[in-house]
């Protein structure tokens, strides 16, 4: 067995050149993405599997949330960010300064910045972007505060809610988006890909909306989250990356593995 998992046998039958992101192209230039492409000399495709779509202020009061009455918010993505601000514009809603974020990633910690002034005693990631280490910041504050958890309305972490319910926490769920499976067809009919990369279950759910059929065929796949690897398993996929790792926090660092391991056998 290799690091990623994959066998030794399997990796030297590989040949891995086209590579589908089911994510947004990268808009900088020096994503290190396209350092991966240059590394390995691969042709990699960025096409979103889904689409967002902001659950309108006047929707969400049907969920009875007060969101001034929670302490701490819970995400796990950039999207998750947006829409939380969205959401307290459209109802004009003041957030708390002392209001305690905890991210599941630094970068998404990050991406706070936009919305607030980022101050570390206020906002809280994993150290390896795992559920895992973020469980482990959970626990040092899960006495004092009231957690909002906003996720898509048809798509949550389901580690992180059995997490905080066999933790005894004080949560609530806040729907204030959901996914939508997008149209690729013709990207998946116009080119052979010997990799997709898959980043949430919805993406999963859309393979099988556009292609009801799709049959893997020796085709790589990789996965980022536990739910994601869940959905994947129980599609019946095959999986040659499951990030993230201690080793691989990111899909990039799991290629990169996985990609030297191809190289390193062939």
């Amino acid at each position: 067995m290799t690091k990623n998992g994959a066998l030794k046998t399997d990796l030297q039958a590989m040949t891995i050149q086209k590579i589908l992101i089911t994510q947004p192209k990268p808009e900088s230039e020096k994503s290190p993405y396209f350092e991966l492409s240059k590394k390995f000399d691969l042709e990699l495709d960025f096409h979103p599997f889904i689409r967002l779509e902001g659950i309108h202020a006047r929707d969400f009061r049907k969920q009875k949330i007060d969101i001034q009455n929670y302490t701490a918010v819970i995400f796990t993505s950039r999207n998750a960010i947006d829409h939380f601000f969205r959401v307290c514009e459209e109802m004009k809603i003041s957030v708390s300064q002392d209001t305690k974020y905890f991210c599941i990633t630094e970068a998404v910690a990050l991406y706070l910045q936009k919305f607030i002034l980022y101050r570390k005693r206020k906002v809280f990631y994993g150290a390896d972007s795992t559920n895992k280490s973020l469980f482990e910041v959970f626990t040092k504050h899960k006495a004092n505060e009231k957690f909002l958890y906003v996720c898509s309305e048809n798509q949550q972490d389901n580690e992180i809610v059995n997490w905080l319910k066999t933790n005894e926490c004080e949560f609530t769920l806040a729907f204030m988006y959901r996914s939508v499976s997008s149209d690729v067809k013709e990207i998946l009919s116009s080119k052979h890909y010997d990799m997709i990369c898959f980043f949430t279950p919805s993406g999963i759910k859309s393979l099988y909306d556009n292609v009801p059929k799709f049959k893997q065929n020796g085709m790589a796949i990789g996965v980022f989250g536990s739910n994601t690897t869940r959905a994947a398993e129980d599609a019946g996929l095959k999986l040659d990356i499951k990030a993230p790792q201690p080793h691989m926090p990111s899909m990039v660092a799991a290629l990169d593995i996985f990609l030297s391991g191809i190289t390193k056998n062939k």
